[in-house]
C-alpha cells in the first residue's frame, strides 16, 4: 500500500428530515445565495422545505444551471456574489448544481485574469466562499469531494478543477428525495458511482486489501439495489442504500493508498463536450473499451473483480478477466444503457482524432495509473468505442 494523507472536513446529515436542519449549519448572519437547476425542486417539495428551513435567512436564488454546468451561465450567478456580497452560498440539486457551486467558491476569491484559469491551469483551490449541499440526485458524490467538472459551451470543453479549499461544509442526503427521480437519471446515477469506483480500482495489485473490500462491497450493492431502484425509488431502503453508496464511491476513502487510473472520466468528459451525451452514459460507452485496450496491464485486478463481484470462479485468470468486462457491459444494458457511441450519434467518423489532439494541445501525454496512456493510445480505445 502507498502512503497517503486524509482529510475529508464535510459534515453529513444523513436520513428523512434532516433539512429541517439547515439552521444548525449555517451561521446566523449569512447572506445566503441559493443555487438550483432547472426547477424540479419545484415540483417534488424540497424548495419549499428548504425555503421553511431558510425563512430567517436573506436568501437569494440563482435557478437554471444545467446539467453540465455552463460557464457562461455561472458567471451570471458570481456576479450577483459580487453584486449582493453573499458570504454563504447553498447547492441544492445534483451534482452539476454542487460543481457549479464549487467553481463558483473559488471563483468569488480568485484573484486572476479570468475564472476559467482555474480550470485550465489546474491549480488547487486552497480558499473558497463557503457553502452547503441539499443533495437532490446522487451519482456524483460531489456532496463530500472537493472536485467539480464544469463545461464551456463557447469552446466545446469539459474540464475538471478542485482543491482543499472546496469542501462543502457540509451535505444534507435525505434518500426520500430519490421517488421523485425519473428512471434515466436513475440509470445515470447508478452507472456514474459504479464507474467512479471502478476508476479507484481498475489498475492493478498493491496489496491494499481492505481498499479492495471497500471497494467490491461499493460495486456489489449498487448491482444490489439498482434493480430495487429502478423498480421502486420510493424503496426508503434500497434509496439509502444507493444514496449512501454514491457518497462512498467518491468521497476520498477508496484511492487511499492505492494507484488510481481515471482515464474513462477524461475521455468521457470529450464526449459530453462534443455532443452532449450524458456524463454516465460516456463512462458505459469507453469503460468496455479502455478495459479490453488495456487488457494485459489490467487483467491480474479484472480477474479479481470478476471473482468477487460477480462470482465468476472458474477458468483462467484471462478468462476471468474476460468475464468480468462481459459482466460489466451487461449491467450497463440491464441499466438501460447503452454501450456504443453510434447508439448516441451519427457523427462519430473523426472524433478519436478530434479527442487525442485536444490530449496533446493541453499536454495529456501520459493518463491511466502507469501513465502510459498516449493520445495516439485514447484514439485506438475511442474507435473500439465506435
Amino acid at each position: 500500500m502507498n502512503n497517503f494523507k486524509y482529510k475529508n472536513p464535510t459534515k453529513i446529515l444523513f436520513g428523512k428530515g434532516q433539512i429541517e436542519n439547515l439552521t444548525e449549519e449555517i451561521p446566523a448572519n449569512a447572506k445566503i445565495l441559493m443555487l438550483y437547476g432547472g426547477g424540479s425542486i419545484k415540483k417534488n417539495g424540497i424548495y419549499d422545505q428548504v425555503k421553511k428551513a431558510l425563512k430567517n435567512y436573506e436568501v437569494i436564488e440563482f435557478g437554471g444551471i444545467p446539467a453540465n454546468p455552463e460557464y457562461d451561465i455561472l458567471l451570471r450567478a458570481l456576479q450577483l456574489i459580487k453584486s449582493e456580497n453573499i458570504t454563504f452560498m447553498l447547492a441544492v440539486g445534483g451534482g452539476s448544481v454542487i460543481d457549479g457551486t464549487k467553481f463558483l467558491s473559488a471563483a468569488a476569491l480568485y484573484k486572476g485574469d479570468t475564472p476559467w484559469d482555474l480550470l485550465t491551469q489546474k491549480t488547487p483551490t486552497l480558499e473558497g466562499l463557503p457553502f452547503g449541499t441539499v443533495l437532490t440526485l446522487p451519482a456524483t458524490g460531489s456532496e463530500m469531494n472537493s472536485g467539480a467538472v464544469i463545461t464551456r459551451a463557447e469552446t466545446k470543453e469539459k474540464l475538471a478543477m478542485g482543491g482543499p479549499g472546496l469542501f462543502p461544509v457540509f451535505s444534507i442526503l435525505d434518500p426520500q428525495v430519490i421517488a421523485s427521480i425519473p428512471e434515466r437519471q436513475l440509470a445515470n446515477g447508478i452507472a456514474d458511482a459504479f464507474t467512479h469506483v471502478l476508476e479507484q480500482y481498475m489498475t492493478y495489485p498493491i496489496g491494499a486489501s481492505l481498499q479492495d473490500r471497500m471497494a467490491e462491497s461499493v460495486l456489489q450493492t449498487l448491482i444490489e439495489v439498482a434493480p430495487v431502484i429502478i423498480k421502486n425509488p420510493k424503496d426508503y431502503t434500497a434509496a439509502s442504500n444507493f444514496m449512501w453508496s454514491c457518497t462512498m464511491a467518491l468521497n476520498g476513502l477508496l484511492p487511499l493508498g492505492v494507484p488510481t487510473d481515471w482515464a474513462v472520466h477524461a475521455i468521457g468528459h470529450e464526449l459530453t463536450a462534443l455532443y452532449g451525451i450524458d456524463h454516465a452514459r460516456t463512462l458505459a460507452v469507453i469503460a468496455p473499451s479502455h478495459y479490453r485496450y488495456n487488457f494485459d496491464r489490467k487483467k491480474e485486478k479484472l480477474a479479481l473483480y470478476a471473482e468477487r463481484v460477480w462470482n465468476i470462479t472458474e477458468g483462467t485468470l484471462e478468462e476471468k478477466a474476460n468475464l468480468g468486462i462481459e459482466k460489466t457491459e451487461s449491467f450497463f444494458h440491464e441499466l438501460g444503457i447503452k454501450t456504443k457511441l453510434s447508439d448516441y450519434t451519427e457523427e462519430f467518423d473523426g472524433t478519436a482524432n478530434v479527442i487525442s489532439n485536444r490530449f496533446k494541445d493541453r499536454g495529456w501525454l501520459g493518463l491511466g495509473e502507469h501513465k502510459a496512456l498516449s493520445p495516439s493510445d485514447v484514439a485506438k480505445i475511442v474507435e473500439m468505442a465506435y
